[in-house]
């Protein structure tokens, strides 16, 4: 039993699913700096969908190394320190949109720019009133995290409840999906486009990126009501539950702060 395993770390086998990503996020880049020139959206949806691939792969690995019992005490400490890390790197990704928000709304224009980008919102822009469909979509997302919240405490408080578990991770997705069609129903409406003025440029990029974490949490909440229809999950063991609930919950935080100085402070 020379290579018997006599630690508790989990030795991954050779996997080719980093390079792979690192393929699909290159096309990603290029393909949408050649869409944005007006050469087709082509090359960046190849990108997305070895994104695509990659994802649904690699978890489902994640998934059989969980089920075969290799996350051990010792490798699920580090699973949560690498997701808090992820998150960690998610807000400063947010924080430079909110850096560049905040900078045109504080000082606009300069003296090298047209009379109408010297004021916040530059003029001729109307901006969405917050108090109609942007606060329905902020009432939407928080009872999505409430639901998924109801989910979790079901899995751990409630002696595993299986039927709220289901019950509370259907109504989160269901939630999560209808934020997203409002969403693109506002976008469709919208007064100013994202070419051609910092203010459109600034609220697509922040709240664009801030939608495309909303459709990604979407599909780990349902990855996780699936799995908890194939039996997964117990109060003692249940990471992959738990980081789609932290993950949910930040998006929920990101929106608050968007909320609050796009939609009211900025607008």
């Amino acid at each position: 039993m020379a290579h018997a395993k006599n630690h508790d770390f989990h030795i991954l086998s050779p996997s080719l699913w980093p390079f792979l990503a690192s393929v699909g996020a290159f096309f990603m880049l290029s393909g949408a700096v050649l869409w944005m020139h007006g050469h087709g959206p082509w090359l960046f949806l190849i990108g997305a969908a070895v994104i695509a691939y990659v994802m649904y792969g690699w978890w489902a690995d994640t998934i059989i190394e969980d089920r075969e019992g290799d996350h051990t005490p010792v490798v699920l400490i580090g699973l949560r320190y690498g997701f808090m890390l992820f998150i960690m790197s998610e807000i400063m990704f947010f924080a430079a949109w909110f850096w560049s928000f905040f900078k045109h709304a504080l000082y606009p224009g300069g003296p090298e720019l047209p009379a109408e980008y010297q004021t916040w919102p530059p003029t001729g822009i109307e901006t969405f009133d917050p108090w109609h469909l942007p606060l329905i979509n902020t009432l939407i997302l928080l009872c999505s995290g409430c639901a998924a919240t109801w989910a979790h405490h079901a899995l751990v408080h409630d002696n595993n409840n299986r039927q709220d578990i289901k019950h509370g991770l259907i109504l989160a997705i269901a939630l999560g999906a209808l934020f997203t069609f409002f969403q693109a129903y506002e976008y469709g409406h919208a007064a100013f486009g994202f070419a051609g003025n910092i203010y459109g440029a600034n609220f697509f990029m922040a709240t664009g990126f801030h939608g495309a974490h909303v459709i990604i949490g979407t599909i780990f909440l349902f990855v996780c009501l699936m799995r908890t229809y194939a039996g997964d999950f117990t109060p003692e063991r249940h990471f992959g539950f738990e980081a789609a609930a932290w993950y949910w919950h930040f998006v929920d935080v990101v929106w608050l702060f968007l909320f609050g100085a796009i939609y009211i402070w900025g607008g």
